[in-house]
């Protein structure tokens, strides 16, 4: 039985990125296709791979963090380092988004109070 591949515009169609940032992955060293000539061949762990850093980038992990979590994918040990420093990233990721959203918070009131002062401001001149 022939071990499936895919061409770089397979990829590209299927998971809805372009040819140019799966070349960008690949230059990055995420991606490691077997080449035909001028054809790229990519294999399953490449799709699996892609499939990480696209998951990555929408949780908001950097490049680098998407290439450590593609340097531990081994099935073979039922990926316990790579779900064990995923967690971490996720714990982490969290902590920066309730952080985020205590400063987003913060602002709105800093805004309100800057609003009212304005207002009141207006109202003020609006009198004289």
């Amino acid at each position: 039985m022939a071990k499936q591949t895919y061409s770089i515009s397979d990829l590209a169609s299927e998971l809805d990125i372009t040819t140019r940032a799966i070349r960008f992955y690949e230059e990055q060293g995420m991606l490691s296709p077997t080449r035909r000539g001028q054809e790229r061949i990519y294999a399953p762990k490449d799709r699996v791979a892609l499939k990480l850093i696209l998951r990555g980038k929408r949780l908001g992990f950097s490049l680098a963090e998407c290439k450590t979590l593609i340097e531990l994918y081994d099935p073979r040990a039922g990926n316990r380092k790579q779900l064990d420093s995923m967690l971490e990233l996720i714990t982490e990721r969290r902590q920066q988004l309730e952080q985020q959203l205590l400063d987003i918070r913060q602002m709105q009131l800093e805004l309100d109070t800057a609003e009212e002062r304005c207002r009141t401001a207006l109202k003020a001149t609006g009198e004289a």
